[in-house]
């Protein structure tokens, strides 16, 4: 499932090969603008939820997720530029598997949670990781506009073994498998849904692998897992 705007019109529509059906007519990818694919009222992102990233950062597994917020207003989709504010000097990428809400839901035991989730989308992490440490929290670093790049698409398939890449100016920066996972998407949505009511269109994105890094004015990152296409954002100094 892709949404995109042609014209005035913003439509919903499978994606086959190098066109997309919606309203009964085929469009070609290359005359629309595809948006980010789900409008969220909240994202909730895990850190820390590699095993190798953990190692990478030399500490020890945690006991339970940790999670934090992005407001709505930070997503963007493929194409969009992630704007660096001037109060950072260290803007760094994030690649992650997202997990898209289907259906409104609390209290979801993990072997429910395939009845809940519409599909799963790359996401980009984007963090003012000198904010981050700054603040001692992360709610400023992780919530400006354009800091939550998802899509192209909403795919559903199984996320349990999946390779995961991102890179930056074609140069591969991470490379992993969501195998590597500390917790599960049935672990996760168990848990979140615990704490909160997760809306459709709720993204959770599960957390990044090793080899974070950060942007500079002009790169190009993409973001790749399996089946999910590319998720493509440059990186541009705020004007």
């Amino acid at each position: 499932m892709a949404r995109f705007q042609f014209g005035d019109e913003v439509l919903e529509g499978e994606v086959s090969g190098n066109s997309i059906e919606a309203k009964g007519r085929a469009y070609d990818l290359d005359e629309v603008a595809l948006l980010a694919p789900a409008l969220p009222s909240k994202v909730v992102c895990v850190g820390l939820n590699y095993v190798e990233h953990a190692e990478e950062l030399k500490m020890d597994l945690p006991s339970e997720p940790i999670i934090f917020l992005k407001p709505p207003t930070a997503v963007v989709g493929p194409g969009a530029d992630i704007v660096m504010p001037p109060s950072s000097s260290q803007v760094d990428y994030e690649g992650e598997l997202a997990v898209v809400i289907g259906k409104k839901c609390r209290g979801v035991p993990a072997e429910k949670a395939d009845d809940y989730i519409l599909g799963y989308a790359n996401f980009n992490d984007v963090t003012a990781r000198d904010l981050q440490r700054r603040d001692g929290q992360w709610t400023r670093a992780k919530s400006f506009d354009t800091f939550a790049p998802l899509g192209p698409y909403v795919v559903d398939l199984d996320p349990s073994s999946l390779a995961i890449r991102t890179r930056v100016n074609g140069s591969v920066r991470q490379k992993s498998n969501t195998s590597d996972l500390i917790f599960s998407v049935p672990e996760l949505m168990e848990f979140i849904s615990e704490i909160m009511t997760l809306l459709p269109g709720d993204v959770i994105a599960t957390g990044t692998p090793p080899g974070v890094g950060s942007l500079q004015a002009g790169d190009l990152v993409e973001v790749e897992v399996d089946g999910l296409g590319v998720l493509k954002n440059r990186a541009v100094d705020a004007k």
